[in-house]
């Protein structure tokens, strides 16, 4: 199953959200990360979801979401050349005889210690949704305590298409 990266330009309007994740679900489809945030011109939005599912599941997503009145554009980037993100915050045990080894891992994968107590190191990372991955792979064996995730953000580099 292939997870899809679609990106929606919307008009900046109360229930613009709530309709399109209305109309993603109310079809029978899971959003995996949701990212919305205002553009520079802030009449307007930009969501950004990954949604997994074949390349059906994708038409049907992005011609739902085209028919709605506040959508502006929806662009598929799945098999485009694009730039992603997705910042964590994650609180993990630390024992005082693991966090050298906690901390030495973190910045293998250029993460940061934003905040520690006697139990715990919070830890931050920011970079590619896979990377996030792994690291977040590698922390499960110290008992993970808590995790809040961004979603993820992209952005298509066009020049390279």
């Amino acid at each position: 199953m292939t997870r899809h990266t679609i990106v929606a330009l919307v008009e900046n309007q109360p229930g613009v959200l709530a309709r399109i994740v209305g109309l993603i679900s109310g079809r029978g489809y899971n959003i995996e990360s949701l990212n919305v945030a205002p553009m520079p011109d802030p009449a307007f939005s930009r969501l950004t979801m990954t949604v997994p599912g074949d390349d059906r599941v994708l038409d049907q997503v992005t011609k739902q979401l085209n028919k709605l009145v506040d959508v502006i554009a929806v662009t598929d980037l799945t098999r485009r050349h694009y730039v992603n993100r997705e910042l964590v915050l994650v609180e993990v045990a630390a024992p005082a005889d693991k966090r050298a080894a906690i901390s030495t891992m973190a910045a293998r994968f250029d993460a940061k210690v934003v905040a520690e107590n006697a139990e715990s190191l919070t830890l931050m990372i920011c970079g590619e949704q896979e990377r996030v991955a792994e690291f977040l792979g590698m922390l499960k064996p110290l008992h993970i305590l808590d995790l809040s995730r961004s979603g993820m953000v992209a952005l298509s580099r066009i020049a390279q298409e």
